[in-house]
C-alpha cells in the first residue's frame, strides 16, 4: 500500500520519522488508535515498517510527537498514549483494553483506564494522570479503593498488579499514603496486590514499588 500523503510531506521527511519510530515497540492498539484519531489507512498486520508507511502525514507526525519528542497536548491525550504502551510492554503478549469497565465486589462498576488481562483474567490495571496538578492524596486514595473493590470482587481473583501513572509528578503525602495502604496488604495472602508508581521524567517512566 502507498501512502498518497508523502509527496506533500517529502520522502526524506517521512523516512527519518519512520526509522525512529521503528525502534520503539509501538503496540497494535496504539497504531490503531493513532490511525483512527487521524483518519489514515493502516495495514492491518505485517512488520512495523511497512505498517507505518501506510499511515498519513497527520499520523506520522502524532507518533513521532508522542513517542519521540515526548511532547504533551492539553487534554492529555498523548500522555495517556505513552502510558498505554508503556504498560503494554510490561506485559508482553497479554491483551491491553483501555477504558474497561470492571465490578468490584460492591457491585459498583469501575471505569479502569488500562486492564491487563492474560487468559481471560484479569492480572493488572492502571490509572495514569496526565494533566493538572501533582497526584494528590485523596487521587491515590481513590486510586486505592477502587484496586481493592476489584480485586475482592468476582472479577480480581488473579489481580496482582495495579499502576498509578503520572506525568505531572506526585505530592509527598500521596506516595506515603500508597506505601502505607499497601504494607497494608502484605499480612492478607489472599488480596496480596502489588501497588507500584510510575511517574514519567525526562522522557523516560521510572518505576517504584510501594512497599
Amino acid at each position: 500500500m502507498v501512502n498518497k500523503g508523502f509527496p506533500s510531506f517529502g520522502m526524506s521527511q517521512a523516512g527519518s520519522y519512520i526509522a525512529a519510530l521503528r525502534n520503539y515497540n509501538l503496540p497494535d492498539f496504539i497504531l490503531k488508535k493513532i490511525a483512527k484519531e487521524c483518519d489514515s489507512n493502516l495495514l492491518e498486520r505485517g512488520r512495523l515498517d511497512d505498517r507505518l508507511q501506510s499511515m498519513n502525514d497527520t499520523a506520522l507526525v502524532m507518533l513521532h510527537k508522542i513517542f519521540i519528542d515526548c511532547e504533551s497536548d492539553t487534554a492529555g491525550k498523548f500522555a495517556d498514549f505513552r502510558f498505554y504502551a508503556y504498560v503494554a510492554s510490561m506485559y508482553h503478549k497479554c491483551d491491553i483494553l483501555i477504558n474497561e469497565s470492571i465490578p468490584g465486589a460492591s457491585g459498583k462498576n469501575h471505569k479502569v483506564p488500562v486492564a491487563v488481562k492474560n487468559n481471560g483474567m484479569y492480572i493488572a490495571v492502571a490509572f495514569n494522570k496526565s494533566t493538572g496538578t501533582p497526584v494528590q492524596k485523596r487521587e491515590a486514595l481513590k486510586f486505592y479503593n477502587i484496586v481493592d473493590d476489584v480485586k475482592k470482587g468476582d472479577h480480581g481473583t488473579m489481580l496482582t498488579d495495579a499502576i498509578f501513572g503520572t506525568s505531572v509528578g506526585f505530592k509527598g503525602d500521596s506516595l506515603v499514603e500508597l506505601e502505607k495502604l499497601s504494607k497494608s496488604r502484605k499480612t492478607d495472602a489472599e488480596n496480596r496486590l502489588e501497588i507500584k508508581t510510575a511517574n514519567f521524567e525526562n522522557r523516560i517512566y521510572s518505576v517504584t514499588k510501594c512497599s
